[in-house]
Parts: C-alpha cells; sequence; structure tokens
C-alpha cells in the first residue's frame, strides 16, 4: 500500500512543487517588492536578475531547475525509468511539474513562469545529454543575438530531436516537444517582438530608479521563465 500511495504521490508532489514561485518569494523575503510588478513582470530568473540582483537572479534559476529535477528523479528511483510504463509515469510527471510552474496553484493559477529551467530541471535527469545539447544552442543564441528568448526559443526547439537522437524514446521525445510546446505558447509575446525587431537586448543591470511600468507602450520585455 505504501508504494502504491508513493505512486500516485510523487506526481501530486510534483505540481506542488514546480507551483513554488521561487522569484517572487525570494524578492519579498529580501524586501525586493512584489516581482510581478516590477521590470517585465514574470517571476522567472532573468526578471528577478534584473530587478533584484544576480544571486537572487541565480538562485531563483537553481530552484527553478530542481523544481523540475527532484520530483523526476523521484519518479525514475520509483519505476526504474525504463520501459513504457516507468517512461509514460516519469514523462507525465515530468509535465506535472512543468505546469505547476507555468500555472501555480500558490498564486490561484496565474502569474506562472515560462518554464525553460523547469523543463531543463526536468530533462536534466531524462536525457542529460540532450540537455547539454539544448544547452549550447541556447548559449549560441544569447551570444548571437544578446537576447535571451532567442535562446530559450532555440534550446527548446532542438529539444526533441536531441532527446529522440538521444533515448531513442518516442514518449520521452513526445514529452519534450509537450514541453518545447508550452515554452514557445509562453513566448508568443518574444516572438514577436524578435521578429519585428522590438525585442531588449540582455541586460541584467538593476536600474537605480524605478521606471514606470504602468506606460510600457512597446512592450519591451525579455523573460528567461
Amino acid at each position: 500500500m505504501s508504494d502504491l500511495i508513493r505512486f500516485f504521490s510523487i506526481p501530486l508532489l510534483a505540481y506542488l512543487l514546480g507551483s513554488i514561485p521561487f522569484g517572487l518569494v525570494f524578492t519579498r523575503l529580501s524586501a525586493s517588492g512584489d516581482i510581478r510588478s516590477e521590470g517585465s513582470g514574470n517571476i522567472g530568473a532573468t526578471n528577478v536578475a534584473r530587478t533584484a540582483g544576480k544571486f537572487l537572479g541565480g538562485l531563483t534559476l537553481v530552484c527553478d531547475i530542481a523544481k523540475g529535477a527532484i520530483p523526476v528523479w523521484m519518479a525514475v528511483g520509483m519505476t526504474g525509468g525504463r520501459g513504457v510504463l516507468p517512461e509514460l509515469y516519469v514523462a507525465g510527471t515530468a509535465f506535472c511539474a512543468f505546469s505547476g510552474h507555468l500555472f501555480p496553484l500558490f498564486t490561484r493559477f496565474r502569474n506562472g513562469g515560462k518554464g525553460v529551467a523547469t523543463a531543463a530541471g526536468c530533462f536534466l535527469i531524462l536525457s542529460p545529454i540532450s540537455l547539454m545539447v539544448s544547452l549550447l544552442f541556447f548559449i549560441l543564441l544569447v551570444c548571437l543575438t544578446e537576447r535571451v528568448s532567442a535562446g530559450s526559443l532555440a534550446a527548446s526547439a532542438i529539444l526533441p530531436l536531441a532527446v529522440w537522437k538521444a533515448s531513442g524514446s518516442e514518449i520521452l521525445t513526445a514529452c519534450a516537444f509537450v514541453l518545447a510546446a508550452g515554452i514557445f505558447i509562453r513566448h508568443r509575446g518574444n516572438l514577436v517582438r524578435l521578429v519585428t525587431g522590438r525585442e531588449p537586448a540582455l541586460n541584467l543591470k538593476v536600474p537605480t530608479e524605478r521606471p514606470d511600468q504602468g506606460h510600457d507602450p512597446g512592450g519591451h520585455k525579455d523573460r528567461l521563465d
């Protein structure tokens, strides 16, 4: 019975862990204000780094990665991770963690992140080689364009192919495709700005004065997650 409870509790834990808005928590604890009303308004690492400093941004990034990695690691430990049913289980757990980050229970399913770091955490366990390939594309595109969103979209686009080449698993590849699709949907505004040349370059300098975020006609927002 305990194994059965554990079997069903891991996906639930994945969603609950994914729902923790670490960027919001850290900025509030540091008296940096509500990250949802600062910068781009996103709770992810880039916006936290821009508005509250690189340390909190890095801490948010690590925790958002852990939100995906920990439950998936638990799911692999529970099932072994090999075979159709185990792969379905770990892929489902990854999806639960990812969904929690996008639609957090603790913020009433609003103000979720874009899922890049959490998806990376999932595939850090599911297919580390694939994640390394995606990370290389992320770094390359950020260096070439100075846009985090461009790197995130490139890494997400290559992930399903990298997973297929590395694992040959249709289930894990489908999981990668679903997570990549979610990331693209979350980045639709960034994608439009990239195409029209209005996406701002990466700048992690914390402003000394708060800009008036209520009047941003250009919608100049760049988010990692």
